[in-house]
């Protein structure tokens, strides 16, 4: 049975990644990229969906134990998990090195006391659990094959096939280490080349502490930033530049529930918000490489804007449900793809606007084509910024006017007036000065409740909405007006719970509400950082540092997030690790730093 979802560790070469439970178990692989079947989808069913655990030897009736401590080599994605056995004490290396040829899991086992008997059962299933390969030697090596993927397996110890599952038995004496490796390849071509274990090891760890010593912030919570930033990194796909809201899929967002989607693509929303949190923290390359890939998915076709595309940039991302997969401790459907992709989001135009302004403010290279695309952007939002959209949310419900979703519009609009003044770009400044301040009056006058003192999830609403704590953020009201304080206070009180984390909007139990879905889900974590940083803007440091901190308690023991928090049981939920759960993390960080609103 799959860990909590806490309970693992991210691993990965910047264009796949890897979960490892703290039983030593890889639970969770897509080869050869994020967005490709699994070859390991333990997580989502059992093991016979596929696993790969490396561990010490116990009871064939025995559950697996649990590592005694486990971290990360230093400011790297290198895993380190120790068990202490009677027998004595092993230790077990993970990591996946970045390359440009074939991806590799590679697993080091180390004895460091004692002498203890361990035991690797690598059991590979191919299209998400399905499919059983066939798996037979070519000299030394084990290969297993189906249709067009292959995966090899070379490693010092003995190996033997037994109830479909391959086994390598072996034992450890202080010092000793014991590799094992697992690459992926086109079952078509010659064999991957025979990994060099210790050699990839020595070239990850200088990769991760060279690009960490880009790091711009020295403040006092740098541990978790550093460890955030890294995450945001491996989800990164190295080719394209293109970003991954997280590495898995239908990880739900209320254990039993149907809230359960596939987040291995690229939001423009969360990729641009990834880049403004790199930029600020001395992390150029990316924000180029992003821009770059930007430019390549939405090509010439700026009026049908996806809000989201695949890594490379595709565009057709449609949505299936794998029935054979009964999901996340039986919270199903699992699904794959993503019907969301076709969406009217407007808020989108404001996102990639900022990111765009950003980096020009932060000095990147001018890009004419990128300024070219934000005046057609705001070409189309002119004619359609007055209609009702699905919002930031990507509620399946009736469409709305989502103020969140007008606040943006106006975003966009005013950082490219930005542009335009600047002397960077042409466009009709006195008629867009009118259309900021036209879309000004719109929210201020129909999304804004006067007896309650607070802005509404959309014009005619009386309910609340967390993407609403991102008004004073985006500058569209100063901190200090009554409506930003009153409506910051309003969702403390209706949407906060008892441990002060935030909900995006009221949900409707057991009836689908504004989002058409049923059931429940937990506090999202970035609307929580969200009100954190309201509360620091508006002279309420204390307590925004105190919330803050409680959020970085909810990391698990190797600094990660999930999308939300499950205040009931006490327990990540949603899709792991979350790019949307780590960018606040380093904003609020970056706020708190500079009020000086922080403890020691």
């Amino acid at each position: 049975m799959a860990g909590r979802i806490e309970d693992y560790a991210l691993i990965g070469d910047m264009q796949t990644a890897a979960l490892v439970c703290r039983d030593g178990s890889v639970d969770w692989l897509c080869l050869p990229r994020f967005d490709s079947h699994a070859v390991f989808a333990g997580l989502l069913g059992t093991e016979e969906h596929g696993f790969w655990r490396v561990g010490p030897a116990g009871p064939a009736d025995a559950e697996p134990a649990p590592a005694d401590r486990r971290r990360y080599q230093g400011d790297s994605l290198i895993l380190e998990s120790e068990w202490d056995t009677p027998r004595g004490t092993v230790r077990v290396i993970d990591f996946m090195p970045p390359r440009d040829g074939a991806p590799q899991l590679i697993r080091i086992v180390e004895g460091v006391s004692g002498r203890v008997r361990m035991r690797s059962a690598l059991r590979m299933r191919f299209s998400y659990g399905r499919i059983v390969p066939w798996v037979h030697k070519v000299g030394e090596r084990t290969v297993a094959v189906a249709g067009p993927d292959s995966v090899w397996l070379d490693t010092d110890a003995e190996s033997h096939g037994e109830d479909l599952t391959t086994y390598s038995d072996f034992t450890v004496t202080p010092g000793e280490r014991i590799t094992l490796t697992l690459s992926w390849q086109p079952s078509h071509k010659e064999p991957p080349a025979l990994p060099d274990p210790e050699g990839a090891l020595e070239g990850t760890a200088d990769f991760w502490r060279e690009w960490v010593e880009h790091c711009t912030y020295h403040g006092p919570y740098r541990e978790a930033v550093v460890r955030s930033l890294i995450t945001l990194k491996a989800l990164t796909y190295a080719p394209t530049g293109g970003i991954v809201a997280a590495p898995t899929t239908s990880l739900p967002e209320e254990i039993g529930g149907v809230r359960n989607w596939d987040y291995r693509y690229t939001w423009l929303r969360d990729a641009a918000i990834t880049l403004s949190s790199m930029l600020r923290t001395g992390y150029r390359e990316e924000a180029r490489a992003w821009r770059d890939w930007l430019l390549r998915a939405v090509a010439g076709d700026p009026e049908n804007l996806q809000i989201m595309y695949g890594i490379a940039g595709e565009r057709e991302l449609g949505e299936a449900e794998l029935d054979w997969l009964p999901g996340y401790e039986n919270s199903g459907p699992v699904r794959v793809g993503n019907g969301a992709a076709n969406q009217l989001q407007l808020d989108v135009y404001g996102e990639v606007t900022e990111a765009l302004h950003l980096a020009h403010m932060t000095g990147l290279s001018r890009n004419d084509y990128a300024s070219l695309l934000q005046i057609k952007l705001i070409n189309y939002l002119e004619k359609h910024w007055d209609q009702p959209d699905e919002g930031i949310w990507e509620v399946r419900g009736p469409r709305r006017h989502f103020v969140h979703s007008k606040v943006m519009a106006w975003v966009a609009v005013d950082r490219t007036i930005k542009l335009i003044e600047s002397g960077d770009a042409d466009g009709p400044l006195e008629r867009w000065q009118e259309l900021r301040d036209e879309i000004h009056r719109d929210v201020c006058e129909k999304g804004y409740d006067k007896e309650r003192n607070t802005f509404t999830q959309s014009y005619g609403s009386r309910e609340l909405d967390a993407s609403l704590l991102l008004i004073p953020q985006m500058g569209f009201l100063p901190p200090d007006d009554k409506r930003v304080i009153g409506t910051i206070e309003a969702i403390q009180r209706e949407l906060s719970t008892e441990d002060g984390f935030v909900l995006r909007y009221p949900t409707a139990g057991e009836e689908a509400g504004v989002d058409g879905l049923e059931g429940d889900e937990g506090a999202f974590l970035a609307c929580s950082f969200w009100l954190a940083d309201d509360l620091a803007m508006i002279g309420r440091v204390d307590e925004a540092r105190t919330l803050f901190e409680k959020l970085l308690g909810l990391r698990n023991d190797l600094g990660l997030l999930a999308e939300e928090w499950d205040p009931r049981l006490q327990r990540q939920v949603g899709n792991f690790p979350q790019a949307f759960s780590h960018v606040p993390l380093i904003d609020t960080a970056l706020r708190l730093t500079a009020s000086g609103a922080y403890g020691g």
